[in-house]
């Protein structure tokens, strides 16, 4: 069986990134429910909210969910307590340093995974006690690494330099990109923009319908001085981009992106002054579709692609 199927107890290698606005227990549960990994994004949650959710996903599913906690999160404890308390299984760290938290996650019998953006973070991820790595490239959206490596390249030197399962991210959402990184060392997948117009993802159907209709170019990653992030072009972009011309401040930078502009953009649906997170591959994307379907979708395209180059003669 496929290591991490077996380390999470799912079907399918197929990990829904746990999205800040985007990833509710609706579109966790319904991941999972569909044989891949459902994660609860608490990046946008107050610590009451997010047990609300990991309880309303545990009446939702029998399958294994995990919650996404970014580590920089300012109430990073009262979070871990909620996880504690709620007996959650599978946790997934990022942007802060997992030696932090995942000696005290693994004693309470937690599965743990951290997101890396480059091997140096990887080996030292490793090194933590991590149980497995997510190598994410420059294409995928919200906050990126500043290297600016692409999966193509991040996955295989991550795989070379770790001996833990590695998952790919960034640019994947479809089964022959699934298959790319299977070919570059993953052994599993996490996608996120592809669920993030998800019919049960908790994101505004603004947001949703501008992702739908973004083509090539449309994203770039922005604020490199400040937090990278990948955003999808609008007004509130084009106010970064202009400050970042004029060479503005990290404080600068800091107030105009303020408070409450991802929540404003991606939950409100304020298209025009809200911070619009989306990775590269939105430009494939296509239509506002059930979790269960998109992750079908994805799987048959993997098998059906696999078994195409296995007929190849070269």
């Amino acid at each position: 069986m496929n290591s991490l199927c077996s380390l999470f107890n799912i079907r399918f290698p197929v990990i829904q990134a746990g999205m800040v606005w985007c990833s509710g227990w609706k579109l966790a549960a319904a991941v999972s429910n569909a044989g891949g990994l459902g994660l609860i994004g608490s990046g946008s949650m107050h610590p009451g909210t997010l047990r609300e959710h990991i309880r309303k996903c545990k009446a939702a599913t029998v399958h294994p969910f995990g919650v996404n906690v970014p580590l920089l999160y300012p109430q990073i404890e009262e979070l871990m307590a909620v996880i504690l308390e709620e007996g959650v299984k599978i946790v997934f760290t990022s942007a802060g340093n997992p030696a932090t938290w995942t000696s005290k996650l693994k004693e309470a019998g937690i599965k743990v995974v951290h997101v890396v953006s480059n091997t140096k973070f990887a080996k030292k991820a490793e090194v933590s006690g991590v149980d497995a790595v997510v190598a994410e490239g420059f294409e995928a959206g919200g906050h990126n690494g500043r290297e600016e490596t692409t999966t193509l390249c991040l996955v295989p030197m991550v795989a070379d330099a770790v001996s833990i399962p590695v998952i790919a991210a960034g640019g994947i959402g479809s089964g022959r990109a699934m298959l790319a990184a299977f070919a570059l060392g993953a052994e599993g997948v996490q996608i996120g923009s592809a669920f993030a117009v998800a019919a049960e993802s908790s994101a505004h159907p603004n947001f949703k319908r501008a992702v739908l209709n973004a083509g090539e170019g449309d994203t770039k990653l922005s604020m490199k001085s400040l937090v990278p992030i990948r955003l999808l072009k609008n007004e509130f972009y084009e106010q970064v981009e202009q400050a970042e011309r004029m060479g503005a401040s990290k404080e600068e930078l800091a107030k105009l992106l303020g408070k409450g502009r991802a929540k404003k953009g991606m939950y409100e649906g304020d298209l025009v002054e809200g911070e619009l997170e989306i990775g590269q591959v939105a430009a494939t994307l296509q239509e506002i579709k059930p979790a269960a379907e998109i992750l079908k979708t994805i799987w048959d395209d993997f098998v059906a692609t696999k078994a195409k180059l296995e007929k190849l003669k070269l």
